[in-house]
């Protein structure tokens, strides 16, 4: 579990240096795809709610660190993220177009939420979505439409990131 979650939070590191440097150039109205949070649902939908939450945990802490969040921002997201992706693993029929696409835009739609709540709590510190203009929308659907060629991607790396002793 403990490799599991190590190769996880260094493939979410990379991805989120990926996405703040070379896919800012490609960005459609301000928006990136968020293929960190891509990743950790996959690896909380494969493993289950504990590497979930960790993962979660511990990545968010690492993007909090990198990131001009306030520290413990990305860290709680991205724990709950992880925790709730995690909960669902078994209930339904591994399908390979439709469930990634509906996980990762739960998971987005999910992070919008947290972000406006905690907006609401600390107004200064937390920026949530403006819901009135593109940016969350476009993000949500970039996020869906890369979430099946993501989970296919993840799967060839499935050893590194899938713990087999549970499955």
């Amino acid at each position: 579990m403990i490799k599991n979650i190590a190769y996880s939070v260094a493939f979410i590191i990379i991805a989120a240096l990926l996405e703040s440097t070379l896919l800012r150039r490609l960005a459609v109205y301000h928006a990136v795809p968020d293929i960190a949070l891509g990743i950790l649902v996959f690896s909380s939908y494969s493993n289950g709610v504990m590497t979930g939450q960790l993962t979660g945990f511990f990545s968010g802490l690492a993007l909090d660190f990198l990131s001009a969040a306030p520290l413990g921002l990305n860290a709680l997201v991205r724990t709950i993220a992880g925790a709730l992706s995690g909960l669902v693993r078994g209930v339904f029929i591994a399908d390979t177009i439709f469930l990634p696409m509906t996980l990762c835009g739960a998971a987005t739609a999910l992070k919008a939420l947290l972000l406006f709540l905690l907006h609401i709590l600390f107004a200064e510190g937390v920026r949530a979505y403006p819901l009135r203009e593109p940016l969350f929308w476009v993000e949500l659907a970039l996020n869906i439409f890369i979430a099946p060629f993501l989970f296919a991607l993840l799967r060839r790396f499935s050893s590194l990131l899938v713990n087999r002793k549970g499955v």
